[in-house]
């Protein structure tokens, strides 16, 4: 029999226990240890670390069990402690207050909009790392009291539930979520009606939406949800699950959350007197169209388009994770086009602009379709890539919106990504680190803020814990065994579950109790499973894989996890080729595969593994936050040097895969040299690195690599590290100059740049000459000074208006200039009957061999942010002689 109406029934707490509520549903407790803690003695037996969720929990206790809690003067007092301890974490200054009080100018408020956001198992909004990362950045900027808001949709039906077939092929299912059982609250208006945000579709129609709370710590997080009676059918099925539907149908996501999330931030700061954002953070282009929001806000108060898109463009950051261009959304332009101007959303916004914003105008782009991603870097004076790597390759991708300019100096930086400590690190690690510094100290440096109380943290540089250089080498590696045992104790449940779901009787399934050994090298391996992370590299030999597993005096196991997207085939092929090698007789007891990978399975994945396996194709993978998350744990790396292992590899910390990179190595050839280098690496280096014992027994050489990772490693990976590189580097700069863009100077830009842009044909580079006292015929002494003289053609600009420089570097044999340095020359005198100007300037020679210059002009003015900011740039023409680049030797 079918219920005609569905409410949720919420539990009463006794008076003492009140202040459980407020805890529940700060979702603080998903990585506070003592919080968890309190939750877990409340009903041991129902509180699983996997799936823990306070709120249900609460929903789940007995009137009897409440009586007892609330009767239990030692609880009470726990409670009563920990609720203090929220109380103090929410309103006291942090890292943040502490620089503005010291004079630092940051932004009063940063919105921080994501696709999906990755905080607790208990809010399953997330698919995979963007996400992780995204809930990583809000809690490490709760810990140092960055004023951020967060701003995602709610998924009705989340990201899909992975189980396996009987012949191991994936299967998703899609549990409805229930918004009233979760950690969230309705926003509601100063009435008590449910706050709305509206957007106008085509014909008339319109998207409703209503705004849920979740409160990460100090940060709130604002989730819109079209589920919503006031929506026709379709409409409340725009969220109803995560990286669904059809390219319709993703347009009205992004929609939502970039023109319905500034919306929805308007109206949470406006309902609770929160600081207005002046940085609007855009976390992957799914979200750009928050900026054609704010141009639309301004367009209505009085501003033109183009002092609008100065203005936004001066407060926005805009985050790419992407390093192929495949990744990225792109729409037809006649959709887009129909959602947007007088009979939809943005009216007051020429649609031709709109599109314009979307171009793909560089070679190769298909001007057809409307690209997310370039809009985004237009809507944004700053841009980073996710590691210093994925910077370069982001340039390099980019590179054609900047024609004219060298990769190298396109502007987008990097700020590599990392991970949030007080959730990945297992509680008994805590505990080791902490019983040497207090749990207090050992609290900030895990957050990576300033540590009080000791040594003073020198710059931006989280403090390492030093403390750990102490431990005895016996209590480091009898910690390693416990987190290994505590992982096979929880493979062996999760296989079990497994297998049962495939169809498997209790009578089959006696192995599994034999299932990994914890005394054996462990290996993880899990992540999504496009094919460029290469899920089966490690069946390449089969055979010798086996050997491996089986080897009988250096065996290894193996621990693999990852979910296929729902339309990529491909993947689905890839986990079953691994699910079924994985079912071998032979080897079942040596390598398993977890379904359902997610935030509870890592928590444990992380920790109990000895080796943290990644092998994607170089340099594919943006960061790769999995191997950060296990070093914070012991976990030694095993990876391509690819994301954030290329820049802080060091064999200390594990080992480097080689890589067959060159454009001769087709892909099948590729996958065998890695392989076959991958298995050299396991045999060879680390299987008797983790058995080679010294005189005491213990693995002395794996024991030193495990405390490097942790004193040495683990400060550079903590998001909180990452979040103050934001402030810092992005966020402070941005607020400045978004204060600096009032009306009047946002116009006053906005001219100026199309002054530039409609003179810029008539600019050039007319002639070069050089002189120097050791200078002969092409050849010039290290040490001396060349005087370069140019004649500068600025099609009515002024000099002022302009920045010409002299780039001079080493030259290869295509004339090319590497590691170029920038020489300024300066006007030296009026126009010329040729309505040219002279420039004038010194060139220092500082390098020895085949040696270079070219002469170039950019625009200068006070507010770019570099002077590749316009794309403009002109370069003398290849016949102007020496102009053209004067090659010394």
């Amino acid at each position: 029999m079918k219920a005609i109406r569905r409410f949720t029934v919420r539990p009463v707490l006794p008076e003492p226990l009140r202040p459980l509520h407020d805890l529940a549903r700060n979702l603080r407790w998903s990585w506070h240890t003592e919080t968890r803690e309190l939750f877990r003695s409340a009903d041991p037996e129902a509180w699983r670390p996997a799936d823990a969720d306070p709120v249900r929990l609460l929903g789940s206790l007995s009137a009897g069990r409440l009586a007892e809690l609330a009767g239990d003067a030692e609880y009470l007092g726990r409670l009563a402690a920990a609720s203090a301890d929220l109380a103090e974490y929410l309103e006291g200054p942090r890292w943040y207050q502490e620089q503005q009080a010291a004079g630092a100018e940051l932004p009063a408020g940063i919105a921080y909009f994501s696709p999906e956001f990755g905080v607790t198992a208990a809010l399953p909004q997330y698919s995979g790392g963007l996400g992780i990362l995204a809930g990583d950045h809000l809690k490490a900027a709760s810990d140092l009291g960055v004023p951020l808001i967060g701003v995602g949709l709610l998924y009705r039906h989340g990201y899909f539930r992975q189980t396996l077939s009987r012949d191991g092929w994936q299967q998703e299912h899609y549990p409805v979520l229930d918004p009233n059982e979760l950690p969230l609250d309705l926003v509601r208006e100063a009435d008590g009606t449910p706050a709305r945000v509206v957007l106008a579709l085509p014909g008339g129609r319109s998207l409703h939406a209503c705004v849920w709370l979740a409160r990460v710590g100090r940060v709130p997080l604002l989730l819109l949800d079209s589920d919503v009676e006031e929506n026709a059918p379709g409409e409340r099925d725009v969220t109803d699950r995560l990286y669904g539907g059809g390219s319709d149908h993703r347009l009205l996501q992004e929609m939502l959350l970039g023109i319905g999330g500034v919306r929805a931030v308007r109206t949470w700061c406006r309902l609770t007197g929160a600081p207005e954002p002046e940085v609007f953070h855009t976390n992957e282009g799914h979200a750009g169209f928050l900026g054609l929001e704010r141009i639309r806000e301004l367009v209505a108060e009085g501003l033109g388009f183009e002092p609008a898109l100065e203005t936004v463009r001066a407060g926005a950051v805009f985050t790419t994770h992407t390093p192929v261009p495949a990744g990225i959304d792109r729409f037809d332009r006649g959709l887009v086009a129909r959602h947007f101007g007088d009979d939809g959303e943005l009216p007051g916004v020429p649609v031709e602009k709109v599109l314009a914003l979307g171009t793909e105008t560089y070679p190769g782009g298909r001007p057809e379709l409307f690209n997310m991603a370039v809009m985004g870097l237009r809507l944004a004076q700053r841009a980073n890539g996710v590691s210093t790597l994925h910077g370069a390759v982001s340039r390099e991708m980019f590179s054609g919106l900047w024609a004219g300019f060298d990769p190298a100096e396109v502007p987008i930086t990097s700020v590599t990504n990392g991970v949030h400590a007080p959730t990945w690190v297992a509680p008994e690690v805590f505990r080791l680190g902490a019983g040497r510094i207090g749990e207090d100290r050992a609290h900030q440096v895990l957050a990576g803020g300033p540590v009080t109380g000791g040594e003073a943290e020198p710059g931006a540089t989280p403090r390492r814990w030093d403390a750990v250089s102490g431990i005895a080498d016996q209590e480091i590696w009898d910690l390693r065994r416990d987190l290994r045992g505590q992982l096979v104790t929880e493979v062996r449940r999760r296989l079990y579950a497994s297998w049962r779901r495939r169809g498997a009787g209790t009578a089959e399934l006696g192995w599994i109790d034999g299932v990994l050994d914890p005394d054996v090298l462990t290996i993880g391996f899990a992540r999504r499973v496009p094919s460029y992370k290469r899920l089966t590299l490690m069946l390449r030999d089969r055979d010798r894989l086996r050997e491996l597993l089986l080897h009988p005096t250096h065996p290894i196991q193996i621990v693999v996890a990852g979910k296929a997207h729902p339309a990529d085939d491909g993947g689905k092929r890839l986990v079953q080729e691994l699910v079924r090698f994985a079912d071998d007789p032979r080897v079942r007891h040596r390598i398993v595969f977890l379904p359902d990978y997610g935030m509870g399975m890592a928590q444990k994945l992380y920790p109990g593994c000895d080796v943290w396996l990644n092998n994607p194709l170089r340099p594919l993978e943006a960061c790769g936050t999995s191997g950060m998350k296990a070093a914070l744990n012991g976990c030694l790396n095993l990876s391509v040097r690819d994301g954030w292992w290329d820049e802080w590899f060091d064999p200390d910390f594990g080992w480097e895969i080689p890589t067959a990179d060159g454009s001769a190595v087709d892909e099948d050839r590729r996958d065998e040299l890695e392989s076959n280098a991958l298995y050299a690496l396991i045999e060879d280096r680390v299987a008797p690195h983790f058995y080679d014992r010294g005189a005491a027994g213990l693995p002395d050489r794996w024991i030193a690599m495990v405390r490097s990772t942790l004193v040495n490693l683990g400060p550079k990976v903590l998001a909180g590290r990452m979040v103050r590189e934001y402030v810092e580097r992005l966020y402070a700069p941005a607020a400045r100059a978004r204060r600096a863009l009032e009306p009047a100077a946002a116009r006053d830009l906005a001219a100026w740049k199309a002054k530039v842009h409609a003179a810029w044909p008539g600019v050039s580079v007319d002639h070069v000459e050089s002189a120097s006292d050791t200078a002969e015929c092409g050849s010039a002494e290290l040490g001396a000074t060349l005087a370069l003289r140019a004649r500068i053609a600025l099609g009515g600009l002024d000099p002022d208006d302009v920045e010409v420089q002299a780039v001079a570097g080493r030259v290869d044999s295509g004339d090319a200039i590497a590691d170029a340095q920038v020489f300024p020359l300066k006007p030296a005198g009026g126009q010329d009957l040729e309505d040219r100007w002279l420039f004038e300037g010194p060139l220092a020679l500082d390098r020895t061999g085949p040696y270079g210059y070219t002469v170039r002009v950019l625009p200068a003015h006070p507010r770019l942010a570099t002077s590749a900011e316009l794309g403009l740039v002109a370069l003398p023409a290849e016949a102007a002689g020496e102009g053209a680049g004067v090659l010394l030797r």
